[in-house]
């Protein structure tokens, strides 16, 4: 019987001379693939505006990308980007957040919104169906970094990260968390085509912010810390960041089901 698996996988998927493509990247072009196609099917079978996915797309990139890089570099490291702003723009060096891509993609969604005009409930129920799929290839491309992964423990599936110089076996908490955002996008999606691809505003919004930041909140507590002043905390950054989310989901949800969401955006032009 297995006591660990060793991970010793190679982040780099292919080096053409000093040209790396990683799978992280990889991971992440899949996901606006995906995003799109999927995103195509749902505009198909509402019978809705076509040029719907091109601009999510658009946005979207923009807005998880600038973010997740803004988030990272405000709620684990301020000081030390705010005295080195330049290096905010070096996203290749790592240290992305999924929190802040989160604020990113809301904003960009109001936008979106606006310029179809439609509310924005009508596209954050669609969009967290994409993001949670999305979640999942991110916490995979995690995986192959060998990065954000847990406490030392016992258990046969814990993994010895090799390529950080890791000896003891270590909870794959990408692992974890992607299986977590898998049963939610099967679940969201499951909802969306039962509801004749017509849910409830609101509906498949606040359940994906109480579901997905819930899971954060549980998986955080057996992740390794990002940075070094975490660790006198009660609670981790991810699991203090991820609480506003929980209880704006329970009062989406809570709102959307006595039908008394705002129009949002207002004067919406018909």
């Amino acid at each position: 019987m297995l006591n660990s698996i060793i991970w010793d996988f190679d982040p780099v998927a292919l080096s053409i001379g000093g040209f790396e493509i990683r799978w992280y990247g990889l991971m992440f072009a899949t996901a606006f693939a995906f995003t799109f196609w999927l995103c195509l099917w749902m505009m198909k079978k509402e019978k809705n505006d076509l040029t719907i996915p091109d601009t999510l797309l658009f946005y979207l990139a923009i807005a998880t990308i600038a973010g997740a890089r803004l988030g990272h570099c405000l709620f684990y490291e301020p000081a030390y980007y705010l005295a080195n702003p330049i290096e905010i723009l070096q996203v290749w060096k790592g240290g992305l957040a999924s929190h802040g891509a989160a604020i990113g993609i809301l904003a960009a969604l109001y936008f979106a919104a606006k310029k179809h005009k439609t509310t924005f409930w009508y596209m954050t129920d669609r969009v967290v169906i994409f993001v949670a799929i999305t979640g999942v290839l991110v916490r995979l491309g995690n995986l192959f970094n060998s990065e954000i992964y847990g406490h030392e423990t016992s258990l046969p599936w814990g993994f010895i990260f090799v390529q950080n110089g890791e000896t003891l076996a270590k909870h794959p908490t990408q692992l974890y968390e992607a299986l977590s955002y898998l049963i939610i996008f099967a679940g969201l999606l499951w909802y969306y085509i039962k509801q004749n691809y017509k849910p409830k505003e609101g509906i498949l919004f606040g359940t994906f912010l109480i579901l997905l930041f819930g899971a954060r909140l549980a998986i955080e507590s057996i992740k390794e810390v990002q940075v070094g002043f975490e660790e006198t905390m009660l609670l981790n950054m991810g699991q203090i960041l991820s609480i506003p989310f929980i209880l704006a989901g329970f009062a989406i949800l809570r709102l959307a089901i006595k039908n008394k969401l705002p129009e949002f955006p207002k004067k919406l032009k018909k």
